[in-house]
């Protein structure tokens, strides 16, 4: 193992992050020639060049990104751990978690308004992201725990998964769609209307290809986009049928109804997971103990 000081790779990762020379000096508050000499003295011991330095710009050599895949988590934990230090058992301590915007707002909003009230003098981190990109914010340490769709792919071994709410998704459209009401459509005679759903980045996307593949189906959407409540509004105004899951649906929607189909949509869930092999704050157990698994995955 090589004897390469902390405060090396410190500087490293404030570098990769930023891409640039000024802002980490800023960042670690030391000279922009100690952090010029901290690289070099890195690329040195690793015998491996970092950075590709021009005037303009900095960009990490493949050597660099796979050093910042593992350092990276490891000053997320680092972090995490000097945090959980601080915190005292009366202030109930911090707790960072990631979401898509949709599970925040038509799901978790209840519980973090619980958790406020019961630990007021907490420190609450939302991060709003797709259930992909939360499965990475989990696996590099940036958030304590996740709450996402289930079936999801990403998650990994490292990951404890717990069910916590059965939902499933349905089709919506406007009265443009009227001659729709009361009937039961196929996969196949979907297609033949504009779908409106979310982008490809995200397991509701993945979950609604597959299905249709699964019947020799391939789904051309008329429009993707990154948010259920854009589809909901594009739906209501007439531009299409969304995919939404059922939760989502407005309470006050007269102008919307459900557009039935011969096929009967799988159930998802919705889980919340956290690393098991990363110790939990005080308050990321007391957050995670407010729900009440359907089964364990």
């Amino acid at each position: 193992m090589m004897d390469i000081n902390y405060e090396l790779y410190k500087v490293f990762y404030y570098v990769a992050t930023t891409l640039s020379f000024s802002e980490a000096s800023k960042q670690l508050f030391i000279s922009q020639s100690a952090v010029s000499q901290s690289i070099k003295a890195l690329e040195k011991k690793l015998d491996q060049t970092l950075f590709i330095r021009s005037t303009k710009r900095v960009q990490l050599t493949p050597e660099g990104e796979i050093l910042l895949r593992h350092v990276e988590p490891a000053m997320n934990l680092i972090k995490r751990g000097e945090s959980q230090l601080m915190d005292s058992a009366t202030t109930g301590g911090q707790i960072r978690i990631g979401a898509s915007d949709t599970i925040c707002r038509y799901f978790l909003v209840p519980y973090l308004k619980r958790f406020h009230k019961e630990f007021p003098n907490a420190h609450i981190k939302v991060t709003n992201q797709t259930s992909i990109k939360c499965v990475e914010l989990l696996e590099t340490g940036q958030v304590d725990l996740i709450v996402t769709n289930y079936p999801n792919s990403y998650l990994s071994s490292l990951t404890t998964v717990k069910k916590i709410k059965n939902f499933k998704d349905v089709f919506i459209a406007n009265e443009s769609f009227s001659e729709l009401k009361g009937r039961k459509l196929s996969l196949k005679e979907l297609l033949q209307y504009p779908i409106l759903m979310l982008d490809r980045k995200s397991t509701t996307s993945e979950f609604l290809h597959s299905l249709f593949q699964q019947h020799q189906l391939d789904l051309v959407p008329e429009i993707e986009l990154s948010s259920n409540d854009l589809l909901i509004d594009l739906a209501s105004i007439g531009l299409g049928i969304a995919f939404i899951p059922d939760y989502c649906i407005p309470h006050k929607s007269d102008n919307l109804f459900i557009v039935e189909t011969d096929e009967e949509l799988p159930t998802r869930q919705l889980v919340i997971a956290h690393n098991h092999h990363v110790p939990s704050s005080k308050a990321a157990l007391e957050f995670l103990n407010y729900f009440t698994p359907l089964e364990e995955v």
